[in-house]
């Protein structure tokens, strides 16, 4: 109940301030207008104009002094309290204390609409869990996330978060990934699969092997790129803040000339006419609404692409994909779902398949590449029989190794010839993907592999072309046969199948050789990493994406949905129209009403509307983009 009490006491503090400056503010002017009091002349009259404005204009005061200390004389606080000070000296007392009271009217409302846009973001920092539940010898021991050690079983119970990324050990559970993903719908993850740390789970008591450190989670990734987005500005942002430095210094001259000049050219000059007249002028051009609502317009931006489980790495990113005309996509991944299935099992020789797949699985378990882990999915006990050394992953052909004492090959058609290894011509006309293998450089059979298309795969592709983008593309390692043939289902306009990781490179560049063409990747493997930093703006994969794409990345997309990328476009565009909205009212108001200041036809009150008032509108415009669902 006390708490409570406090926290409520905390919410309407703030608003406590411009609550009294307004009651005096009214109070007088009631005094002023309608009421006679003989006392309410003078100084008692100036005595109480100067209460009603102190709430409010301290603070402005105290950001003045400290700017004043840092040698920055050209700010909105500076003009604010010269406009103000100067209303009081020449005896305008609530117009003075009104200027006041709406500026701060309009830093509360900025407070109010940066909460709120922080809010989307600030969400995720609710997903972190506090406490994992470690089994040890039967027992269960509450540690911290981070001191949980690599291949230690956790314990999560109905309704808890899960603590750190692992593999699932329990038959099957369902999670809420909302918080991660922005998907509303549950997902069943079953044994052996991947659970990621940030995950509710909302089905039964379930154990999970940790495969990552709480450093390393996916979450903890998440949360330090939301941390950081804003601190990469985007150009219109920095132009606005270069633009305000010399902007605010040559209003104020001509706020001096105005004053100064006139004396010169006019026959009845009247100093208080034209000091009254210059301080309109200030108050009006005070750049507070571009200045708080355009940075504001890109944090709402990217609080609402992380609502719709995308994270952009910086303001910048989201007028960048505004550009995008042609995007590449990978397509293990990216347009299928990367899960693959072992589908049939060919050997060569009569040699027996069970052994045949225990051996190439020993091999496939020391790789992380989606297929590997199919097959080593496929024969369980495969490390138990088996033991495999000296591997290596050679990139774009497979593996080599050692595996029960045999020297192995295993990988596509051209790594048996690299090696010198003939195979039967049957299989190059096979269109599924398939794990060539070769015992002792000898060909031993292959199996047959398995992907799925992603459901929203054709509908991304219809999406982004009706976002503008001229040229989809698709590049895989796979066999070319494969490539085009998922090209056809989900309609890219082009597709290069047999591509190495450095083929995919100079593919890129062969495009951005084009000037008019600006380029944006999609990929979600370490492969894709050299792709991703070459091209204009890389989108990882993000929920199972590898650490070095998502690093490399620019855009993270949390669901690894394709069609999310025609998503964080409308995003991009959306937040680019707001801001071009705002800056186009604030210079339209601003400068029609300064035009009416520096002619003796607007009062200070028209003033304030200019500079609080627009600042205001330009403040509720910007904060619509988290309510707009795309």
């Amino acid at each position: 109940m006390i708490r409570t009490a406090f926290m409520h006491k905390q919410n309407i503090q703030p608003y406590l301030p411009a609550a009294a400056s307004l009651a005096m503010l009214l109070a007088g002017m009631a005094a002023d207008g309608f009421f006679t009091f003989a006392f309410f002349t003078g100084y008692v009259r100036l005595v109480w104009y100067i209460v009603a404005y102190l709430p409010v204009g301290l603070p402005v005061i105290k950001e003045c002094g400290e700017a004043l200390r840092e040698k920055e004389f050209f700010t909105e606080f500076t003009l604010m309290m010269l406009a103000t000070v100067g209303a009081f000296a020449i005896g305008q007392y609530p117009e003075g204390v009104a200027v006041m009271l709406f500026y701060a009217v309009g830093e509360l409302f900025q407070g109010a609409a940066v909460s709120k846009a922080k809010g989307d973001i600030k969400a995720l920092l609710d997903v972190r869990p506090d406490i994992a539940n470690v089994i040890t010898n039967g027992n269960i021991y509450r540690m911290k996330p981070e001191e949980v050690r690599i291949g230690e079983i956790i314990q999560v119970k109905a309704g808890e978060k899960v603590p750190l990324d692992g593999e699932l050990l329990s038959l099957e559970s369902s999670f809420d990934t909302a918080a991660l993903t922005g998907e509303s719908k549950p997902k069943t993850i079953r044994q052996g699969e991947q659970v990621l740390a940030g995950m509710l789970n909302v089905g039964k008591v379930t154990e999970v092997r940790v495969t990552r450190m709480y450093a390393d989670s996916s979450l903890s990734r998440i949360l330090d790129m939301v941390q950081h987005a804003t601190a990469r500005k985007a150009k219109t942002e920095l132009l606005i803040r270069k633009f305000a430095k010399i902007y605010t210094p040559v209003v104020f001259c001509l706020a001096v000339a105005l004053v100064v000049i006139p004396c010169f050219f006019v026959r009845d000059y009247q100093f208080s006419t034209w000091l009254y007249r210059a301080l309109v002028f200030l108050v009006i051009s005070c750049p507070c609404a571009l200045v708080v609502s355009i940075p504001l317009g890109y944090f709402g931006g990217i609080g609402a692409a992380s609502k719709n489980g995308i994270l952009f790495k910086g303001s910048s990113y989201l007028d960048l994909i505004t550009k995008i005309n042609t995007v590449v996509m990978d397509k293990t991944g990216t347009l299928t779902r990367g899960v693959f299935r072992v589908q049939q099992i060919v050997t060569a020789n009569g040699m027996d398949k069970r052994e045949f797949m225990q051996i190439l699985a020993a091999l496939e378990s020391q790789s992380t590449h989606p297929v590997a882990k199919a097959i080593a999915a496929y024969e369980k006990t495969a490390t138990k029989a088996y033991r495999a050394s000296d591997v290596e992953e050679i990139s774009g052909y497979g593996l080599k190794g050692n595996a029960g004492g045999y020297e192995m090959l295993a990988g596509n058609t051209q790594l048996l010839k690299k090696f010198g290894v003939s195979y039967d011509s049957a299989i190059d006309d096979i269109v599924e993907s398939i794990v060539v293998v070769a015992i002792n450089n000898q060909y031993a059979g292959y199996v047959l592999i398995a992907d799925e298309i992603k459901e929203d795969a054709r509908q991304a592709i219809g999406q982004m072309h009706a976002c503008g983008i001229s040229q989809t593309v698709m590049l895989s390692g796979d066999k070319d046969s494969i490539t085009q043939k998922v090209a056809q289902a989900v309609g890219v306009d082009r597709a290069l199948g047999g591509l190495l990781p450095e083929d995919k490179v100079r593919i890129i560049e062969e495009i951005k050789s084009d000037k008019r063409r600006t380029v944006a990747f999609a990929g979600d493997g370490i492969n894709d990493a050299p792709a991703l930093a070459l091209s204009d703006i890389g989108i990882a994969m993000g929920a199972m994406g590898s650490d070095a794409a998502i690093e490399t990345a620019d855009v993270v997309i949390q669901t690894d949905q394709p069609s999310k990328i025609a998503t964080a476009i409308k995003i991009g565009w959306a937040t680019k129209r707001i801001v071009i909205q705002n800056i186009s009212l604030s210079f339209g108001v601003k400068a029609a009403v300064l035009a009416l200041g520096a002619g003796g036809l607007a009062t200070m009150w028209e003033a304030v509307f200019a500079d609080v008032g627009v600042a205001l509108l330009a403040i509720l415009n910007a904060t619509r983009i988290q309510k707009k669902r795309f």
